[in-house]
């Protein structure tokens, strides 16, 4: 009898922390918290440098810069839509999608609690300095990742989350540094013209001069050097990047190279069981924004963030765009292809 009492004492005391925890987190609807992420792809680990802006869980801001080639992207939400903006290049992608509430974001507050509340069986426990707890979680397009844990301070301020593979291999970890829950946001934080580069990138490309043509310029010496300068960077696709896994009985049965406006696209195709198409082209970068709807979600592929819809997924890496259509794959199947490119890509740009 003193057993079961002690056991019921030790249950009722656990529910009421995590009854406390998901409330106070709940209870932060508008917040401003930077850190880092760190993805584990394969064998590749990227890292990023957070910072998070959620302005009464409507609308959110999340800025993501790599901190091995400062590459940042950036997720928008707005009253407009759902946005993956790659600024240096003035492009981004529009999704009609109800993210971040279709899925789990290790970054957010509410959706650390939404996976607290929807497993009945999330466990809570005490630790030195804080709480530990355990949940569920919900990644409709990675099907490896299986639970995460929240570790927080004594207060249930979160300071750390693992989302776990069901090894107990950690593939997803967010360090929060520091967090502001009074946050003042400027009217056009949220905006997505804020994130536009008005500069005139056609003019910032590095040029060289012609020699050719500069010798047989008989204009001013100043107006021959402008007219004899040529674009440096060439927009021809001089690597193309295999995939590092195909599904089996699917080979490479064709390689076309299609030349374009601006430099040239090869259309890799893959038969057999299950086909697909890959495309790559070198990006282009754009003077006005350049807006691509895609009816789909936004994905993390390592060290870049893509689009992924039922048949097709649409990335960036190392200066080249990807894309890759199926009608016989799931968007699984497509993913693990799509990482094995991305794998393979830093290779690439690894020994260059």
């Amino acid at each position: 009898m003193i057993c079961i009492v002690l056991l019921s004492g030790c249950g009722k005391k656990s529910t009421d922390t995590l009854k406390s925890f998901k409330d106070y987190n709940a209870k932060q609807t508008s917040y401003e918290l930077n850190g880092t992420m760190k993805i584990v792809s394969n064998e590749d680990e990227f890292t990023y440098n957070v910072t998070v802006g959620v302005d009464n869980n409507e609308h959110y801001k999340v800025s993501l810069v790599n901190t091995i080639n400062n590459h940042e992207q950036v997720i928008l939400r707005n009253d407009e839509g759902v946005y993956v903006v790659t600024p240096e290049l003035n492009k981004s992608f529009k999704f009609m999608s109800e993210w971040p509430d279709n899925s789990s974001q290790a970054y957010l507050l509410e959706s650390l609690v939404n996976d607290a509340n929807k497993d009945a069986s999330t466990k809570i426990e005490k630790t030195g300095n804080g709480y530990k707890i355990t949940s569920k979680v919900n990644y409709p397009n990675n099907q490896r990742l299986d639970h995460e844990t929240i570790e927080t301070d004594k207060d249930f301020n979160i300071k750390k989350v693992s989302v776990k593979n069901a090894e107990e291999k950690t593939e997803i970890e967010v360090e929060i540094t520091k967090i502001n829950y009074k946050p003042k946001f400027s009217n056009d934080y949220f905006n997505l013209d804020k994130l536009v580069k008005t500069e005139n990138t056609t003019e910032k490309k590095d040029k060289k001069v012609d020699e050719d043509c500069l010798a047989s310029c008989t204009d001013t010496v100043d107006n021959c050097q402008n007219t004899c300068k040529i674009e440096t960077t060439s927009n021809i696709l001089e690597d193309i990047i295999y995939p590092l896994y195909v599904p089996t009985d699917t080979y490479l049965s064709g390689k076309d190279t299609v030349a374009t406006d601006n430099g040239n696209r090869v259309i890799l195709t893959f038969a057999g069981v299950n086909p697909f198409i890959l495309v790559e082209e070198v990006s282009k970068t754009n003077d006005d924004l350049d807006i691509i709807p895609v009816n789909g979600e936004p994905l993390f592929l390592g060290s870049t963030i893509g689009a992924i819809s039922d048949n097709s997924v649409y990335w960036t890496s190392n200066g080249v765009d990807y894309y890759l259509t199926s009608k016989n794959l799931d968007a699984s199947e497509m993913m693990t292809i799509a990482e094995s490119v991305q794998n393979s890509s830093n290779l690439v740009a690894g020994l260059k």
